[in-house]
């Protein structure tokens, strides 16, 4: 074997190891993250929780993302250890579809239909439609099945030229001897485990080994231990992502290597046991691409079957090797604030997708925090109240916490390959949540003044209160239907909230000018001017703030970005729609 065997073998490598990273990710784009919702929702049993991880890691591709998933989920409470069990057991068997796929490499016939079936006759046509798509058609969709078929013929070429590169090592002694010493069951699992511990793919290094089969030289006792390997070193990725977990989330990453060491170990003696007395005839004969895939798919089916019964010792056996109780101490720095910020766990970064939509979660919540936090402060004019007031400093304090965690977790979000519809949703986010903290804001502040006039005793003339109510009528209206449009992605709902900002505009003049008018009638003292003054101003912005949100939706949907010129271009045109949702509301909140 030449230096340009060895770079030819290196370079079918890459492709390989890029081929598969390409198809995963476009199928991870293509289900847009469905399939992690799914997975988070349908877990009530474990074999349903099998039957799903199974499903989603053929899908995906890959049983280590899938199992970061789960210590993700069991880390942020949106799943139980007991849920995680089974979805852990169905990865391993999903993630030997991969080397399903990579045994067509193998395939030898005279035959013309069978010789179609074989990757290196059909996948030239699968690269030549990904890259049309890739290259030709801008919609996204399509972009990403380009993806996936390109991603498939780069996999299935990488593993041509790989078995092409080493087949000349069939003649090297040397090599003959070093798979003679992974024939022993034990170096064998070790030299599995490292290496798919260093490359953190069980799918690249089984399609490593089945390139190897071309050589000539691996027998199926050499490639049984060194699969028994990998299924172990796999778990290296969930062990490194639980990491500063909380407890249950290092369970379920115990869970997943318990699982396959105890499998593993079951399997060899039960295996060897019987190699002893029956002599297995298959274990000397060369191994090839398919043989290694049902070795790998009979040992993870059969492991599945024997340890699912078993799954609370499993759950046991981990929750002795992580002692505690469960999340207690870690769950101390969450007192207080809602479950929903649990969900912004850097895990789910790895499948943007999906994490873009636990982003649209906690910022919902945001919106309903922000909405009962100015109604409260509202409140508080009419009827002081020192629970209450607590209350609103709370939701002020709770709601800044939600902007730093969103705003930190979706900047390190979008520097990650995105959808053109995520990169809107968290454009969108960014700023309306920015508009959520500072209307949080005023609601404090209009908190303060109510607490300020309690503390001075005063109390604003029988028309400033009527003035003040119509106002307040009108102010909880307008936050009430942009949280609303928000919440609900409702188009139509968030074209309302600007003729009522113009109503309350409107409002917010004619309540300064009655205010003057009384001062000059001796009606209201100098003492109540400065909160009146306090409580239109805060009004006045938090309005502004929600015509902001309104917009900003309008305008990522319609994909314009200029705000005053929306804003000048809707009120100079002035259309029947627009002028009748105004004088609709003139008339019920006018003064």
């Amino acid at each position: 074997m030449d230096i340009f065997s060895v770079l030819s073998m290196i370079g079918g490598l890459a492709m390989f190891l890029y081929g598969m990273e390409t198809m995963g990710d476009g199928l991870a784009k293509t289900a847009g993250g469905k399939l992690e919702h799914i997975l988070e929702k349908l877990t009530s049993t474990p074999i349903k929780g099998v039957l799903l991880g199974a499903a989603v890691t053929a899908v995906i591709q890959s049983s280590s993302a899938t199992t970061v998933m789960v210590v993700g989920f069991v880390n942020s409470g949106i799943m139980k250890l007991s849920q995680a069990v089974g979805i852990i057991m169905g990865a391993n068997i999903g993630t030997t579809v991969t080397s399903w796929i990579v045994s067509l490499s193998g395939i030898e016939s005279s035959n013309i239909v069978l010789q179609f079936l074989k990757p290196t006759s059909f996948c030239p046509i699968l690269a030549l439609i990904g890259i049309i798509l890739l290259m030709f058609t801008k919609d996204e969709k399509k972009h990403d099945i380009g993806g996936i078929l390109l991603g498939f013929a780069v996999l299935m070429f990488g593993m041509d030229t790989m078995s092409n590169a080493v087949k000349p090592l069939a003649d090297v002694p040397e090599f003959t001897s070093i798979l003679t010493m992974f024939s022993n069951p034990v170096l064998g699992m070790i030299a599995g485990a490292v290496l798919t511990a260093v490359i953190q793919s069980s799918s690249a290094s089984v399609g490593i080994l089945q390139a190897l089969c071309a050589t000539g030289s691996v027998t199926f006792g050499t490639a049984l231990p060194i699969i028994m390997g990998q299924n172990i070193g796999t778990c290296i990725t969930a062990l490194i992502s639980a990491i500063g977990a909380k407890k249950n989330a290092k369970r379920a990453a115990f869970v997943h290597l318990y699982f396959n060491i105890i499998g593993t170990i079951l399997f060899m003696v039960v295996f060897y046991t019987l190699n002893a007395f029956m002599h297995f005839a298959f274990l000397g004969t060369e191994a090839n691409a398919a043989g290694i895939a049902v070795i790998h798919s009979v040992f993870n089916v059969v492991a599945t079957v024997c340890l699912l019964p078993f799954h609370r010792l499993l759950e046991k056996l981990a929750t002795i090797t992580v002692r505690g109780n469960d999340d207690d101490e870690e769950d101390e720095e969450m007192e207080g604030l809602p479950s929903e910020l649990a969900l912004l766990d850097e895990r789910f970064l790895e499948k943007p997708a999906f994490a873009v939509g636990h982003c649209v979660t906690v910022a919902r919540k945001m919106a309903e925090l922000t909405e009962e936090c100015l109604v409260l402060s509202t409140d508080l004019l009419e009827q002081y109240d020192k629970k209450t007031a607590k209350r609103v400093a709370s939701l002020e304090s709770q709601i800044d916490t939600f902007e730093d965690m969103l705003g930190t977790y979706m900047i390190k979000l979008s520097a990650k390959p995105l959808s053109v519809a995520d990169n809107q949703t968290i454009s969108t986010i960014l700023h309306c949540s920015g508009n959520f903290e500072r209307i949080s804001d005023h609601a404090m502040n209009i908190c303060e003044t109510a607490q300020d006039m309690k503390k001075k005793e005063l109390v604003f003339s029988d028309k400033a209160k009527e003035e003040l109510q119509i106002y307040i009528r009108a102010l909880q209206k307008i936050v009430s239907m942009t949280m609303q449009a928000f919440n609900t992605d409702d188009y139509e709902l968030a074209k309302h909230v600007e003729p009522l900002e113009d109503v309350i505009d409107g409002i917010n003049d004619k309540a300064k000018k009655h205010h003057i008018k009384r001062l000059q009638k001796g009606k209201c003292t100098i003492a109540l001017s400065v909160p009146f003054e306090d409580l239109l101003t805060n009004f006045e912005r938090v309005s502004d703030h929600c015509s902001n949100v309104a917009v900003c939706m309008i305008q990522t949907r319609d994909d314009v970005y200029d705000t005053h010129e929306y804003l000048d271009t809707l009120k100079e045109n002035n259309t029947p729609e627009f002028r009748a949702m105004y004088d609709e509301y003139k008339a019920e909140y006018g003064l």
